[in-house]
């Protein structure tokens, strides 16, 4: 954890260099009330639009940068993923997000999904993923690291990932329909439980990322479950549609 001030986010060792800013927020430290207290960043959420702007503008001068100029996907749970080249570029029906322009904030928005993060740490690329099931079921963190591969020469040897702080398998039983997408998935990603599945999708997106060929050394998983620990973190599956957005922000300087 590091705080600024009331505002408390999660960080990454792995991720920790002179030339980047990365952070994935708690609900602590801003101005909503009721089920979005405090720091709800989502609009879509049903907050007053006017608190949640304030909590952006906390965030970003906490931080270091501006909510104005942040690269941000409207997000579908999909598998797009974005180069950002410019500041303030909204991206539609796109999950993921790319850069290699320092001061470009790359944003995206969570609520139990895993926000994964990855940096070519020799090209100096940045990005951001949204995944919940069906972002990992259609393995978009391969697009994004296949797109750092084909756009900017990125060797997997020198990319790191980080699968932040997402809804945990203790907190996520799932019926048939969705078990179906990871039947052939090896490993602890889904376990059977009385009448459903347990799902792990920290678990699910580690894989596939080793797979690849990401060094197990280069990926780290931050064991947070956001349904377990309701005084830090939102949890749509936890609380329902009527609760706040953490973001995961990601930026080279």
């Amino acid at each position: 954890m590091r705080s600024y001030g009331e505002i408390r986010t999660v960080i990454s060792p792995k991720l920790h260099f002179p030339w980047l800013m990365h952070a994935f927020t708690t609900r602590q430290g801003g101005v909503s009330e009721g089920p979005f207290a405090s720091l709800n960043l989502g609009l879509s959420t049903g907050d007053d639009p006017e608190k949640v702007r304030r909590n952006r503008e906390r965030l970003a001068q906490a931080l270091g940068f501006s909510w104005e100029e942040a690269a941000q996907g409207e997000q579908v749970h999909g598998t797009k993923v974005a180069v950002a080249n410019f500041p303030g570029e909204v991206f539609p029906a796109t999950d993921g997000l790319l850069t290699v322009v320092p001061g470009i904030p790359l944003v995206a928005l969570f609520a139990d999904c895993v926000p994964i993060f990855l940096v070519d740490k020799a090209k100096r690329v940045a990005g951001i993923v949204h995944s919940g099931w069906r972002g990992t079921a259609q393995k978009i963190v391969l697009e994004a690291l296949a797109l750092m591969q084909k756009y900017f020469s990125s060797s997997l040897n020198d990319c790191l990932v980080v699968l932040g702080p997402a809804i945990g398998p203790c907190c996520y039983l799932i019926g048939e329909e969705v078990a179906e997408q990871f039947a052939s998935w090896k490993g602890k990603v889904l376990v059977r439980e009385g009448g459903g599945w347990r799902l792990d999708l920290r678990e699910a997106n580690r894989q596939l990322v080793l797979e690849a060929g990401v060094p197990q050394a280069n990926v780290e998983v931050l064991p947070l479950c956001t349904s377990c620990h309701p005084e830090l973190f939102f949890s749509h599956r936890r609380d329902g549609s009527k609760t706040g957005r953490m973001a995961g922000v990601v930026m080279l300087k």
